[in-house]
């Protein structure tokens, strides 16, 4: 959009099991102008067949929402917009169909981030909008999961995302819509076990303050309201008051409770039943409601221009150090990958200090993560340990960006066990698997001097020459010689070209 540098417009996207919400920003200069806030009920959950497919008729209630929200983002640059899908999304087979549908209805990338990227994100979010306290928890109750928070400031310490939510509770424990004492016993069970292994440890914490985020806090404020709570406030005993109430009803439709929207009234009692136990196990005394969610926190760490990487690099560092990976080795096969790629980014079509160049440096960096279990096969290891440790802001593509970049780091290129992204290019990664193997490989040695100057070139054919100005290089390292023939011939396997001269 055409604006004074001084002023920028952005916008950010939370793609819920149960709803869609869009919120959009000015910045202007150091301050973050919220303009406008956007909610689709979209119900995508509830489009979950028995094996995790999306049907149809969700993913079109998706698109249609998406395609709102389109006409308002109309104009806006791709870096500033962030959209984040949540738990429906993690659990569909099918996810990659609706992403590339939605990609045309909506000309930006849409991120599936993982459960405690969630939780991260959505502490920010509250973080960023309430006042500050000491130390606070924060419970965001989804159509699918419920993220649970502690942090001090802006930092999050206790993180957890548990598969609960308002929608696959209602689907399982009030089946057709049947309201019930032993329904809603049920239920408070389910989330008490859910919560059973972690509950002791944020009550270890304690906290100043406890906030709940997002639809379900919103309506049960809503409706403590409409039954005379005129703060808002809510306690265990209000929520036990609540749920006798709701009992007097024999189905979920017959419901009439001041405040309570006919939108969020089918999910209502199962949100109820989650909240009610989380107050149990956790022992929590009072809970204020927050504006602030994940949406929030994707705005406010997208105007943070340098925090999200930030983050990602300290994540990247404590994973190093947790698996005891030699750091001066690493740093060197990253200065070696950086340079490769800088040499020959425009003719494999990436754009200079792209985001593929830092995916590039991390998977560097954590090559060598799997070695900490064995060195047999360490490449396999380190694909698993990059796909399923948490990794504070990075989303689930990016990691399996890097547990792919590691899987074919070495040894037989079996190009038929990569799997299809949806935000970034096949032959993109294709070329940043290529130059990771040569860069490990020109630092095979481990030792301190300085390689000599290499030039990598590309030619049109898509064959790959490496050169070096400095004569008898591969004659004075006979080992490196080697290492490069068997190099070329994996190459010839997977029908690449490699020279070397």
């Amino acid at each position: 959009m055409n604006q004074t540098p001084d002023v920028r417009d952005v916008a950010a996207i939370d793609l819920g099991s149960n709803s869609f919400h869009m919120v959009v920003a000015k910045v202007v200069g150091q301050d973050l102008q919220l303009v406008s806030r956007h909610k689709q009920r979209v119900r995508l959950a509830d489009g979950l067949d028995g094996q995790n497919n999306l049907d149809n008729a969700s993913i079109e209630r998706g698109l249609a929402c998406l395609a709102m929200f389109a006409e308002r983002l109309h104009g806006f640059d791709a870096m500033n917009v962030r959209i984040a899908a949540t738990h429906t999304l993690r659990l569909a087979n099918n996810a990659h169909i609706f992403i590339q549908r939605a990609r045309e209805v909506l000309p930006f990338p849409v991120e599936i981030i993982p459960g405690d990227e969630e939780a991260r994100l959505i502490y920010q979010g509250v973080s960023h909008t309430q006042p500050q306290a000491e130390s606070k928890l924060i419970v965001d109750i989804g159509g699918g999961s419920t993220e649970i928070i502690y942090g001090k400031g802006f930092e999050p310490e206790l993180v957890n995302s548990k598969q609960m939510g308002c929608v696959s509770f209602t689907q399982r424990y009030f089946t057709n819509g049947k309201l019930s004492n032993k329904n809603f016993t049920n239920a408070i069970l389910a989330a008490e076990q859910k919560l059973e292994s972690l509950a002791h440890r944020y009550r270890k914490k304690g906290w100043s303050i406890a906030y709940g985020s997002s639809g379900t806090i919103k309506a049960i404020r809503e409706v403590l309201i409409g039954l005379g709570y005129e703060d808002g406030i809510i306690t265990a005993k209000r929520l036990h008051t609540l749920i006798d109430k709701l009992c007097q009803w024999q189905h979920i439709e017959q419901i009439e409770l001041t405040g309570l929207t006919e939108e969020r009234k089918p999910v209502f009692a199962a949100g109820v039943a989650i909240i009610y136990a989380i107050f149990l196990d956790l022992k929590i005394s009072e809970m204020h409601y927050s504006e602030g969610a994940l949406r929030e926190g994707l705005l406010y760490e997208m105007e943070e221009r340098f925090k999200r990487s930030d983050i990602r690099m300290r994540t990247t560092e404590n994973l190093a150090n947790k698996h005891r990976v030699d750091l001066e080795h690493a740093a060197r096969v990253k200065e070696q990958a950086s340079e490769l790629l800088d040499q020959v980014h425009k003719k494999l079509g990436i754009k200079a200090k792209s985001e593929l160049f830092d995916l590039l440096e991390w998977s560097a960096l954590l090559h060598e993560t799997g070695l900490s279990i064995s060195l047999k096969a360490f490449h396999r290891h380190s694909a698993y340990i990059l796909r399923h440790t948490n990794m504070p802001g990075f989303n689930v593509e990016q990691q399996r960006v890097l547990s792919t970049l590691a899987r074919f780091q070495r040894k037989a290129l079996k190009l038929n066990e990569m799997e299809e992204f949806s935000l970034y290019k096949k032959k993109h990664l294709v070329g940043l698997i290529r130059i990771l193997r040569l860069a490990i490989l020109l630092n095979g040695q481990r030792n301190d001097e300085p390689l000599p100057h290499l030039t990598l070139k590309v030619d049109d054919e898509d064959k790959w020459t490496l050169t070096c100005k400095e004569r008898n290089w591969l004659e004075n390292n006979k080992l490196l010689d080697a290492d490069l023939q068997t190099e070329q011939a994996y190459w010839q396997s997977a029908e690449w070209q490699l020279h070397f001269s």
